[in-house]
């Protein structure tokens, strides 16, 4: 008995840890693939800037969902961001402000909860169109897989990361009898 014990700590130990990293790689692998996040450059190449219609960017890149960011390009000194309200977006008013930044040249905002998100430039632009209004939404769930009568060649990236998942576990945590 005391021979086994001997041989098992030579060989790595063999715990539940050890045998559950395989898993727990895989299960990185797959998760990433599921988790979604864009990055949008609000005004896109004109940035945060007066005489960009905020209106149209918001159109042509929706939906945003919880997880997307939001980056600000702006001239340092001549522009900020504030995150403000709906009565503060319809009335260009920054004195209540839920969260303001004017440092550096950008700045970037996670949208991290579902729901309407409001940003105006409080520098006097905000009047001229200087002001972002979005909606923000829950993530859709990933589409069902393909049936494998259909379309067997859709099955090959999952039986790919299948095989490398068996040959990584084989690697890393040879079974021995």
């Amino acid at each position: 008995m005391v021979s086994m014990q001997r041989q098992e700590k030579l060989r790595g130990g063999g715990g539940a840890a050890a045998a559950a990293l395989p898993f727990f790689l895989l299960l990185i692998l797959v998760s990433h693939q599921l988790v979604s996040a864009d990055r949008f450059t609000v005004g896109d190449s004109k940035g945060w800037n007066p005489n960009v219609n905020y209106t149209v960017w918001e159109e042509k890149h929706k939906p945003f969902h919880v997880g997307d960011w939001l980056v600000f390009y702006y001239q340092s000194g001549m522009a900020d961001v504030v995150q403000v309200d709906e009565a503060g977006y319809n009335k260009c008013d920054a004195s209540s402000p839920i969260s303001n930044y004017s440092k550096g040249r950008s700045y970037a905002f996670e949208l991290n909860h579902t729901g309407r998100y409001y940003f105006i430039c409080s520098r006097g632009y905000c009047y001229g169109g200087m002001r972002l209004a979005i909606a923000v939404e829950h993530l859709p769930p990933p589409s069902p897989p393909p049936s494998s009568l259909k379309d067997s060649s859709a099955a090959a990236p999952c039986r790919l990361l299948a095989i490398t998942a068996s040959v990584l576990a084989a690697a890393l945590f040879p079974f021995h009898l």
